[in-house]
C-alpha cells in the first residue's frame, strides 16, 4: 500500500529574495481585542459565507463566529506544529472510534479564555453568544463513555503542554439521531455535517491507500530473502480532516485527525455510457460506507464485514501517517519507540498491531524480531478466522504467526502445558475459529491498563491471569479515569464555576483540581450552602424547561431530580431504575393524602442509546416510555412522581443534565462496569449519587466519604456464585419486585406479552443479579429520600462531595500515563 502526500514532488520557495521575511511579516496572527473580533466575524460573514446585513440570521452568525474562532485555533495550531516539528520530541498517539467532542465554539472560546470580547464583539453586531452556541449541532462521533473519555483526555493533553495526535474517523451519519415512536427507540440518521462543519480542515492532500481481499505472493527480493506481497482485492482511500484542539489557558493547540474513506476509482464513465447507472457509482458506494456510520449493526455478516473493514481502515490509515510523520526526522528504526508511543483506546485499535508488524515487515523491509521489538515498545472482542482470511488475508498470516512465536515462548517457560497453551492462544479453536482480540492486545503491547482500581485487579485475576503470571505483574498497571473539568465544570456549570472561582480567589482549579478540596471549610456555612442551593435550582429549572419544550411533561423543579444518563445495557441495569420507579408508583397510589403529603416529591429522569440491534435494551426504553404514561398522567400521584425519558442523549444534553441532578444512579452489577465517568461528572457538579460497589464508585466513595454517598448491593466476589446459584436452581424473586413484575403481568403499563421478553431474564437465571439487589436499592432510596428533606445537611454533602472530585481530573490520568506509560514531558510552547 503506498502511503501518499500529494504535492511531495513540488519545490519549495526559498528566502533568497526575502520571501520567507516577507511571509513572516503578513502572515501574523488574528488580535483578540473586540474590535478585531468583529471585523473577522463581519469578513467571514461576507466573504466566507456571501451573506450580507440584509440576509444575516443565528445559523449565519454561528459560522462566522466558529470560523473567527478557528482562525485563532489555527494560529496556536501552526505554531505548536511548527514548535514540535522543531523540537522533534517523543509523542503520543490516542488511538480511539470514538471522540464525544460535542459543541465546539463553547469551548474553543472558553480555553482560548476569549468569550468575553467574543460576547461584546457580537453583541455589538445584534447577536447573543449564548444563542449562536445554541446553533451548533453535536460533532456526531461517538456514543458513550469511551469516545467521551477520548475527548476529555485530548483537552488534558492539550491543556498540560503534552505533544499528542487524537486519530479516529470521520463519521457522515454518527451512531443515529434517536427518535421516540410509540414508546420505542426508532433509529435514523444524524445529519450533522449537511450544513458543513467549520472546526476540521479537510486535507485532501493527505491520502492513504488501505487495500482488502486479493491474495498473498512469497517473492525472493534483490537480498535473496524472502518476502510477502498482498496484491489484487478492492482499494479505497482515506482522507484526513484535521480537528484542532485547544489547551485551557496555553499557547499549545493539538489535532485530532479524522478519516473519511473515498473510491479509489469514484465513477465508472463505461457503465454509465453503457446505461448502467447504478454500476457506475457502486465503488463509491461500497467505499462510502466504511465510514458512514459508527459501529454498523453486526447481527449479520454483512455487518460483522464492514465492521471489521471500518476497524482496518482506521489502523491502516493511522499507522501510515504516523509512519510517514517518523521518516521525516530521518532516524533509524531502532529510535521508533524514543519518537512514538501508541495508546489504544479499548480493543477496536487491536488490528493495529498487526497492521504495523505488517507494514515494518513487508513495505519498510525490517526483519521479523527487529519488527515485533519495535510494535512491542510502541504500543475483548473476538473475529471469525474466516472473515478475517477473506478481508485481510495478509494479516491473518501475520497474526498467526504472531501467534506461533508467542507460545513456543510460552512453551519454553511452561513445558507440556497444553491446557495453558490453549488457555493463552491468541487464535481460540473451535468451528469456525476466533481471533481474541483482548490477547493480541496483550501480546502486542508494552503495558496493560485498567481504568480504575477494581477494573485493574479484574484485568490482572479474571481476564489474563495467565498473562500475568507469564510475563509479571509490571506489565499490567492501573489508570483510574478522570474527566477534564474545563468542560464539566467550567462550560457546563458556568455559575458553579464564578462561585468556586469567587470563594477560592482564582481559577487555579481549572488546572488544579485538587483545588476543591478548600471549599470543605465552607460547606457549613449557611451563606455559601445557599449560593451554591440556588444555583443547583437554577440549573434545575433550564432542565424543567427543556423537558417541558422537548418532552411536553411538566415537572417541578423543587422535586428531588433523579438521574441516569448513559448507554442503555442490561448491565447498566437502567432495567432495575424502572423496575424502582414503578414499585414507588405502586406503594404512592396506596397512600392517602395525609401520607402522600409527607412524601418526597421525586422526578426520575432516563437518557441514552441503545444499539440499533440490541432488542432487550430496546425493551427497557419501551418499559420506561409505557410507564411514563401512566405515571404523568394520575391526578392521584401526579405531584409526588413523574417520570421522563429525553431522546437523543448527548455532550450537550449532558451539560444541562448533569448540572441539574441531585442524585444520579449508577447501579451496574458488581464486577462489570470498568470504571464510568459520569459519576464523576455528576458529583463535580453537586450531584450526590446511588451506586453498587463497582467501577469508580468505589474510588469516589474513598475520597467523598461514605457520609456522601450512597452504595449498596452485591460485592463483585460474591457475583459468580450467584450466577452459579441461580443457574442450577429456580432463581428467587425478592416480594417487592415480584408485585412489579405482576402489575406488567397484568397490562398495567401496555401489552404485557411485548414485555414477556425482559420479564424472562429475571426468571430464568437473572444473570444481572436484579432481583438479589432489589431490595437493598429500594431501602437506600428511601434514605435517599429521607436525607433530601434536611436540606441544610444535604448541601453540605453535595459541597464536600464536589471538594473531594481532585482526584478525577483527567490531568491526573493523562500526567500517570505520560510518566507510567507513554514516557513523554510536557513541550510548551
Amino acid at each position: 500500500m503506498s502511503a501518499g502526500v500529494s504535492g511531495a514532488n513540488l519545490a519549495f520557495w526559498s528566502d533568497d529574495d526575502g520571501v520567507l521575511e516577507r511571509w513572516n511579516a503578513l502572515a501574523v496572527s488574528e488580535k483578540n481585542d473586540e474590535d478585531s473580533i468583529a471585523r473577522s466575524f463581519c469578513r467571514h460573514a461576507t466573504k466566507t459565507l456571501a451573506r450580507s446585513s440584509f440576509n444575516m440570521d443565528a445559523f449565519a452568525a454561528y459560522f462566522a463566529a466558529a470560523y473567527s474562532a478557528r482562525d485563532r485555533l489555527l494560529d496556536k495550531w501552526n505554531d505548536t506544529q511548527t514548535y514540535h516539528s522543531i523540537k522533534s520530541p517523543k509523542r503520543v498517539y490516542y488511538m480511539s472510534l470514538e471522540f464525544l467532542l460535542g459543541r465546539s465554539l463553547d469551548n474553543a472560546m472558553l480555553n482560548m479564555t476569549v468569550k468575553k470580547q467574543f460576547s461584546s464583539a457580537l453583541s455589538g453586531l445584534g447577536f447573543r453568544v449564548e444563542d449562536l452556541i445554541e446553533e451548533e449541532m453535536d460533532a456526531a462521533l461517538g456514543n458513550g463513555g469511551l469516545g467521551r473519555l477520548a475527548a476529555c483526555f485530548m483537552d488534558s493533553l492539550a491543556t498540560l503542554d503534552y505533544p499528542a495526535w487524537g486519530y479516529g474517523i470521520r463519521y457522515q451519519y454518527g451512531i443515529f439521531q434517536q427518535k421516540i415512536v410509540d414508546g420505542y427507540q426508532t433509529e435514523f440518521p444524524d445529519y450533522w455535517l449537511n450544513f458543513g462543519n467549520p472546526w476540521e480542515i479537510e486535507r485532501l492532500d493527505v491520502c492513504y491507500e488501505i487495500r482488502f481481499r486479493g491474495f498473498v505472493n512469497k517473492v525472493t527480493d534483490a537480498s535473496g530473502r524472502a518476502r510477502f506481497v498482498w496484491e489484487g482485492g478492492e482499494k479505497i482511500l482515506a482522507i484526513a480532516y484535521d480537528n484542532p484542539i485547544p489547551g485551557f489557558d496555553t499557547n499549545n493547540c493539538i489535532n485530532i485527525r479524522l478519516w473519511s474513506s473515498k473510491p479509489a476509482k469514484e465513477f465508472d464513465f463505461a457503465s454509465f455510457n453503457d446505461g448502467n447507472y447504478d454500476k457506475s457509482v457502486e465503488e463509491q458506494k461500497a467505499a462510502e460506507n466504511i465510514t458512514a456510520v459508527l459501529y454498523p449493526n453486526d447481527n449479520h455478516m454483512v455487518g460483522k464485514a464492514l465492521r471489521l473493514k471500518q476497524q482496518y481502515f482506521f489502523v491502516s490509515a493511522t499507522l501510515q501517517d504516523v509512519i510517514r510523520r517518523f521518516k521525516k526526522s530521518n532516524l533509524p528504526w531502532n529510535k521508533f519507540p524514543s519518537q512514538v508511543s501508541i495508546q489504544l483506546n479499548d480493543t477496536h485499535p487491536t488490528l493495529g498491531i498487526a497492521e504495523l508488524q505488517r507494514i515494518l515487515i513487508d513495505e519498510e523491509g525490517l526483519l521479523w524480531d527487529e519488527a515485533w521489538d519495535i510494535v512491542t515498545k510502541t504500543a475483548l472482542e473476538k473475529w471469525a478466522v474466516p472473515l478475517m482470511q477473506d478481508l485481510l488475508p495478509r494479516l491473518m498470516m501475520i497474526i498467526f504467526d504472531i501467534n506461533l512465536f508467542f507460545l513456543q515462548k510460552v512453551e519454553r517457560v511452561y513445558p507440556g502445558d497444553r491446557d495453558r497453551l490453549r488457555r493463552m492462544s491468541i487464535v481460540e479453536e473451535g468451528q469456525p475459529q476466533f481471533i481474541r482480540m483482548a490477547y493480541l492486545a496483550v501480546v502486542g503491547s508494552h503495558t496493560v491498563n485498567g481504568v480504575a482500581a477494581l477494573h485493574s485487579e479484574l484485568v490482572k485475576s479474571m481476564l489474563f491471569n495467565d498473562f500475568v503470571e507469564y510475563f509479571g505483574e509490571a506489565r499490567f498497571t492501573n489508570v483510574t479515569n478522570g474527566v477534564t473539568p474545563r468542560r464539566w465544570l467550567h462550560q457546563a456549570n458556568p455559575r458553579l464555576s464564578s462561585l468556586i472561582a469567587d470563594k477560592l480567589g482564582s481559577e487555579l482549579f481549572l488546572k488544579d483540581l485538587s483545588e476543591l478540596q478548600k471549599l470543605k471549610a465552607f460547606a457549613s456555612d449557611p451563606v455559601f450552602q445557599k449560593q451554591w442551593m440556588e444555583i443547583k435550582h437554577i440549573n434545575k429549572i433550564r432542565l424543567a424547561q427543556h423537558i417541558q419544550l422537548h418532552c411536553g411533561i411538566d415537572v417541578n423543579s423543587d422535586a428531588l431530580f433523579d438521574i441516569q444518563c448513559k448507554r442503555f445495557h442490561e448491565y447498566k441495569r437502567q432495567f432495575m431504575n424502572i423496575l424502582g420507579v414503578i414499585h414507588r408508583y405502586k406503594k404512592l397510589k396506596e397512600l392517602s393524602k395525609e401520607e402522600l403529603e409527607k412524601q418526597t416529591k421525586k422526578v426520575v429522569i432516563f437518557a441514552g442509546k441503545s444499539a440499533p440491534g440490541y432488542y432487550i435494551a430496546k425493551l427497557i426504553i419501551k418499559l420506561i416510555n409505557n410507564a411514563a404514561d401512566v405515571i404523568n398522567n394520575d391526578p392521584q400521584t401526579g405531584d409526588y412522581l413523574k417520570l421522563v425519558f429525553i431522546p437523543n442523549y448527548n455532550v450537550s444534553l449532558a451539560e444541562i443534565m448533569i448540572p441539574a441532578s441531585d442524585i444520579s444512579q449508577h447501579i451496574s452489577t458488581a464486577g462489570t462496569e470498568a470504571s464510568g465517568t459520569s459519576n464523576m461528572k455528576f458529583v463535580l457538579n453537586g450531584g450526590l449519587i446511588i451506586g453498587t460497589v463497582d467501577g469508580a464508585n468505589i474510588e469516589i466513595a474513598e475520597e467523598v466519604g461514605e457520609k456522601n454517598i450512597w452504595l449498596f448491593g452485591t460485592l463483585t466476589k460474591d457475583v459468580e456464585d450467584i450466577r452459579h446459584a441461580q443457574t442450577y436452581r429456580p432463581t428467587v424473586i425478592d416480594p417487592q419486585l415480584d408485585l412489579v413484575m405482576q402489575s406488567i403481568q397484568n397490562g398495567e403499563f401496555g401489552d404485557a406479552y411485548i414485555f414477556e421478553p425482559l420479564l424472562k431474564t429475571l426468571t430464568t437465571g437473572d444473570y444481572y443479579i436484579i432481583s438479589k439487589d432489589f431490595g437493598p436499592y429500594l431501602e437506600t432510596l428511601a434514605t435517599i429520600d429521607a436525607a433530601y428533606q434536611d436540606k441544610a445537611s444535604w448541601a453540605k454533602r453535595s459541597i464536600n462531595a464536589a471538594a473531594s472530585m481532585g482526584k478525577f481530573s483527567s490531568d491526573r490520568s493523562i500526567q500517570d500515563y505520560a510518566e507510567k506509560i507513554w514516557k513523554i514531558v510536557p513541550v510548551k510552547v
